[in-house]
């Protein structure tokens, strides 16, 4: 059986060396379904893992108390929706001065979406997240300083134009032989002293990373306070056993400054960190859903492909499978000889393929600062799939050149 199975891989070989054109373009199309397959879930792969390191980071002990979206009432008298107020300043600075519980405590707020940092001649792209926070804001967050220090009690109380950066921003702003600590910046129309430069995380998703800005709490009121701005609180439990009941006493500390009655539910959500990143992976599911159902589309169209190129082949060899059968291959050995040949080309396309998909999420993996990887669950995967859509297509033409009568073959010009 090896020796015959060697065999039929030699021919199948030999009949694409023979017809190479129609070979190549339905390994390429193959190899497109594939790379599509491969390529997007290993790049939504890596996106899952930058999500899980960036909230990891801020700890499985933090939880984050913030304004609730307003709800959709569906009855029979249609009923507009719910809205629910932002979080104040007093609020959150009130649940800030009153939660005794064992933990540490900060508030934010986003100050600006679309923020332009400048320096001398330099600027950044005018897409910069700019956050107020308060002196525990760094680490309530996940951040880490690269250089510089951190706000202190005077700046925040007084509100001064001091700013830290996040790593981009300084490689943007300053050239390598020029430290950022101390320069003058301009965000917007006002001036701030750089005190103090972040570690990289990364940029996920969109959510800041390493293009963000932070300044004092008070100074982002003065400067881009907004009738409907809502602030944030960020806590961190000393003690993680103790995380539920922290969340019990912030929802009841909380409910008590916001004055919601006894019978009325919380007009406002608290958030674990861990759960936050479940959620945004939860939709990132979907993302997985599109990118295989447009891999398997396109493998269709290759096994359909590659179907009528088998049956063209039989076609063409017809003598050849007369000669065979009248120097007594059977009827098994010629059907298998056609299904060899089908998932080899689907292999060689599929190799192709997924090398193809491994650089581009790998590509993706670098963007994010996930690292190098070899997703060899989607590899194997890809194999598989190959393996199944060539004996799928070759199955018709193999089955049609293994019933050809030998003697009408061999009349066959």
């Amino acid at each position: 059986m090896p020796l015959l199975l060697k065999e039929n891989t030699a021919i199948a070989m030999e009949a694409i060396k023979s017809n190479r054109l129609r070979a190549v373009i339905t390994m390429l199309i193959i190899a497109i379904g594939i790379m599509a397959l491969v390529g997007i879930l290993s790049a939504i792969d890596a996106i899952k893992s930058s999500i899980n390191s960036n909230f990891t980071s801020m700890g499985a002990n933090t939880f984050t108390v913030r304004g609730r979206d307003m709800t959709m009432r569906i009855g029979k008298k249609g009923r507009a929706p719910k809205p629910y107020k932002s979080i104040n300043f007093k609020e959150a600075m009130r649940f800030k001065e009153e939660f005794n519980f064992p933990s540490i405590s900060s508030v934010s707020t986003m100050a600006s979406f679309n923020a332009r940092l400048k320096f001398a001649s330099k600027k950044t792209n005018p897409n910069i997240q700019v956050f107020g926070g308060d002196e525990n804001y760094l680490e309530t967050s996940g951040y880490e300083m690269e250089a510089g220090r951190n706000f202190t009690p005077q700046e925040i109380l007084f509100g001064s134009n001091a700013v830290i950066i996040g790593s981009e921003l300084a490689f943007t702003l300053f050239p390598k032989d020029i430290k950022g600590l101390d320069k003058t910046i301009s965000i917007g129309a006002t001036k701030y002293k750089v005190i103090g430069i972040l570690k990289s995380k990364g940029n996920s998703m969109g959510f800041g990373g390493d293009k963000i800005c932070i300044i004092p709490l008070l100074n982002a009121r003065q400067y881009f306070g907004r009738p409907d701005m809502s602030f944030t609180i960020n806590v961190i439990s000393k003690h993680p056993q103790l995380m539920d009941a922290a969340i019990d006493e912030a929802t009841g500390l909380f409910r008590k400054i916001r004055k919601v009655d006894i019978q009325d539910e919380d007009n406002f959500e608290i958030i674990k960190s861990d759960n936050l990143a479940s959620m945004l992976i939860g939709l990132i599911g979907k993302a997985t859903l599109g990118a295989t159902i447009i891999g398997i589309i396109t493998l269709l169209g290759a096994a359909i492909g590659l179907m009528n190129i088998m049956l063209v082949s039989v076609t063409e060899r017809t003598r050849e499978i007369g000669i065979r059968k009248a120097l007594g291959a059977t009827q098994e050995a010629i059907k298998n000889q056609f299904l060899i040949e089908s998932v080899v080309i689907c292999v060689m396309g599929g190799l192709i393929g997924i090398v193809l998909g491994i650089v581009i999420g790998n590509l993706i993996g670098v963007s994010l600062n996930t690292g190098f990887f070899v997703p060899w669950f989607w590899i194997i995967t890809g194999v598989i799939i190959c393996i199944v859509v060539g004996l799928i297509s070759g199955f018709i033409p193999a089955k049609r050149a293994s019933k050809l009568d030998p003697i009408e073959s061999l009349r066959f010009e």
